[in-house]
């Protein structure tokens, strides 16, 4: 009875309102706030999905005004264009009824965008790369670590060993910008997908669902691009193209991530077909993905099960 009674206008402005709180929460809670962020997009999923599109961008602008008069204009509009667009875009998928993974995907493809337009944002205005920041913080911090341990008279072969194997580890970390933007995007997508579809089940909408984890198959371009990505670095690495050589690690890396995935899968279906207890298959998880040998072995399963799709063989033969 009380959701007839508020008017698009009034829930609009509720709604605008909680995003403002939750950005000022992101701002000054030096905790937390990492997680609150997270959830800014969610009252505009809300919006979109209740009362339509013009709703959701509007309510996205005037929070953004109102964070930017109370805060900083710069960091309110690098929050709109971070989080903005997904929250737009998943709450429009829902509202036209498309699968949940062409949401999901529509909404990671929205959150890469986001994160790309406001890290382009901040290196207009004020010529800082944060990626490179970070990094440049990372190496300080090493260096200073080190140089402890030369003060207190450790080897110094070693030392230079060390110093060595952490300039060649953040080098590839440089290499390896645009993937942090996936993985960034990938996060926040999850995020608001999932909470998105809980809280407009709870206010009696009917959303999309993921297919559940035993179901998930991922497309063998996956596979493919771990080939095209093997060659890549063998041309990239020997003729010195150091484009090549960061674009093939960036999709060699994401090939085996995605593979990875597939073969948890995999694993998932098996410990679930001999009924093994949650908390003993949660174990098994996290021992394969800390383990290297096993990750890399589970990451190469999965890449070619998304070519010969070893679940369907299995039921298969199941039935015979």
């Amino acid at each position: 009875m009380n959701q007839h009674r508020i008017t698009p206008l009034t829930e609009s402005g509720l709604l605008t309102a909680l995003s403002v709180v939750l950005a000022l929460a992101a701002i000054y809670l030096p905790v937390v706030g990492f997680l609150v962020v997270l959830l800014w997009p969610l009252p505009l999923v809300v919006l979109v999905v209740r009362h339509g599109l013009r709703y959701g961008v509007m309510a996205a602008a005037v929070a953004g005004l109102l964070v930017g008069i109370l805060v900083e204009p710069l960091l309110a509009l690098r929050l709109i264009l971070a989080f903005g667009p997904a929250g737009i875009i998943l709450g429009l998928a829902f509202r036209r009824g498309v699968s949940g993974v062409a949401a999901f995907g529509a909404t990671l493809a929205a959150a890469i965008a986001g994160q790309v337009m406001a890290v382009l944002l901040l290196l207009a205005v004020t010529n800082i790369n944060p990626l490179t920041a970070q990094v440049d913080m990372l190496q300080s911090s090493f260096d200073t670590s080190l140089q402890l341990y030369a003060d207190m008279g450790l080897d110094e072969e070693q030392l230079a060993k060390t110093k060595a194997d952490i300039q060649e580890g953040i080098k590839m970390l440089t290499y390896l910008f645009p993937l942090v933007f996936i993985l960034t995007g990938l996060l926040y997508a999850a995020v608001a997908y999932s909470t998105g579809s809980r809280v407009l089940r709870r206010l009696g909408h009917d959303v999309p669902q993921f297919p559940p984890f035993a179901e998930w198959r991922l497309p063998q371009a996956f596979l493919y691009l771990f080939g095209f990505a093997l060659v890549g670095l063998y041309w990239g690495g020997t003729r010195q193209i150091t484009l090549l050589y960061e674009i093939s690690l960036n999709a060699n890396v994401l090939a085996i991530l995605a593979g990875l995935l597939q073969g948890l899968v995999l694993i998932h279906c098996l410990l679930r077909h001999y009924k093994v207890i949650i908390p003993l298959r949660i174990v098994v998880y996290v021992f394969v993905i800390m383990t290297p040998f096993l990750a890399q072995v589970t990451a190469m399963t999965g890449l070619i099960d998304m070519l010969f799709d070893y679940r369907r063989r299995f039921s298969a033969r199941g039935k015979k």
